[in-house]
């Protein structure tokens, strides 16, 4: 990675936009799947930030970038060659909270679920969400509580509330149902 003089910030404050894959082509472009469901997202970024081993992210300047394929290739200024662009392989793209846009009343990011605590409908406790996970048609939120780690549909069936200011949301506990031979 470069060794001129670039601002940092810790990784735990960016909200992650892709992630860079692989190298494409001999000049130091990259391949990125994105993690953002914004239209134009890369078509318009100037500067981003890659995350490090160490928890802190450097500032990377965006030269190009264009769609190819449902990713982006990007190109990022000061990588020239395959060998430089393959140290960015599986590190993320991250953008500061302040540059998202701001959402409608009612909406959501879902980095902002992290951390809620999650009740079922009857206000008993199930936990707090961990994360949410882009799997299938619907994401998932990860709960870790008393009973272990539980797994909810992020789906207007499951969801009642959400309310962010109380640090709360509310959920219809999936019901498990075993299958008998």
């Amino acid at each position: 990675m470069s060794t001129a003089a670039t601002a940092t910030r810790p990784s735990a404050e960016l909200v992650s936009i892709g992630r860079i894959d692989r190298p494409w082509g001999r000049n130091g472009a990259v391949v990125v799947t994105p993690l953002s469901d914004r239209p134009g997202r890369f078509e318009g970024l100037r500067r981003a930030f890659v995350g490090g081993p160490d928890g802190v992210a450097r500032e990377v300047a965006v030269e190009a970038s264009r769609e190819h394929r449902g990713r982006y290739v990007v190109k990022l200024s000061g990588v020239e060659s395959i060998d430089a662009a393959e140290r960015y392989r599986g590190l993320e793209l991250g953008i500061g909270e302040e540059e998202l846009e701001p959402l409608p009343e009612g909406s959501y990011y879902h980095h902002e679920l992290a951390g809620l605590s999650a009740e079922s409908e009857d206000g008993a406790s199930l936990g707090r969400v961990r994360e949410v996970l882009e799997a299938g048609a619907a994401p998932v939120l990860v709960i870790e509580g008393p009973e272990g780690e539980l797994l909810v549909p992020l789906a207007e069936p499951f969801v009642r509330t959400v309310d962010l200011a109380a640090g709360r949301i509310r959920l219809v506990r999936p019901v498990l149902v075993d299958a008998q031979d």
